[in-house]
């Protein structure tokens, strides 16, 4: 049941194809009982199986439903899945044609005209959220990136991130990364070096350890909780458009990182 969880299956839907397949064939009121559903729902949750390949409807009085083999009908769900994933694409791009785009720009610069600085921080939960909000900033840089990070993060970074590095480069972007020296991430050295300029942290001169990224000298994003000690869905960042955080605290602390850094040989 858990695992029925994780590819979008709620809670009724879950007991009732479970209930369906030890069936094989069943009325809605038989399943109802099985599944312990209510029965004014069972309906409609059969309707949406059947709607994702689940489930096939016989054409009889009352209705009955058939199971699909479980393998064939997880095949249907991917498919029906990537074809609501297509068209919500295909939403998103028509309503980037449209006027409204225009209209929405415009609302949110008039906003950031009277906005405080304290009001464009915001923590970020799960390292998915943290790593996507670092590679739409990745994507809008400019000027500079600057990345403090750990050997295991920078092999994810390399993994999630590098062509957004190449392309920043590519748009004259000027990218430094600091970390500690690790054998595991020997092997990934020579592509990075080709988008960054790479350094190692010097632990006897500066013992730090950490996660932090400073774009355009005006916006960060600084990790909170230990990389290696914390589960993925519980790393907490923080994100700050501020410039005088980016340029009186991070900047320093990263030129100062920079200077006592070895350089990779």
């Amino acid at each position: 049941m858990d695992a029925l969880k994780t590819i979008g299956l709620n809670l009724y839907e879950r007991r009732i194809w479970v209930a369906l397949l030890a069936k094989g064939s069943a009325t809605a009121g038989e399943l109802s009982e099985m599944a312990r559903v209510p029965r004014s729902r069972t309906y409609d949750i059969l309707q949406s199986l059947a709607e994702k390949g689940l489930v096939l409807i016989q054409s009889s009085k009352p209705l009955r439903y058939v199971a699909v083999d479980p393998e064939e009908a997880l095949e249907r769900l991917k498919r029906f899945q990537e074809e609501k994933v297509r068209e919500f694409i295909e939403r998103i791009e028509e309503i980037k044609r449209m006027s409204v785009l225009k209209e929405l720009k415009e609302l949110y610069e008039r906003g950031l005209r009277v906005i405080e600085p304290e009001e464009l921080t915001g923590a970020i939960k799960g390292d998915h959220l943290v790593r996507k909000h670092l590679e739409t900033a990745l994507a809008k840089a400019t000027k500079k990136v600057n990345i403090l990070t750990t050997p295991e993060d920078l092999l994810n970074l390399f993994s999630t991130s590098f062509n957004l590095l190449r392309t920043a480069k590519e748009r004259g972007v000027k990218i430094k990364i600091l970390t500690k020296y690790d054998s595991k991430i020997k092997e990934i050295l020579k592509a990075l070096s080709s988008v960054a300029e790479v350094r190692f942290i010097d632990e006897k001169k500066l013992p730090l350890y950490g996660r932090f990224a400073i774009i355009d000298d005006s916006q960060i994003l600084l990790g909170l909780t230990h990389p290696e000690k914390t589960h993925s869905t519980q790393h907490l960042a923080i994100w700050s458009k501020s410039e005088h955080t980016a340029k009186d605290i991070f900047i320093p602390l990263f030129k100062l990182a920079w200077e006592n850094s070895r350089k990779r040989t």
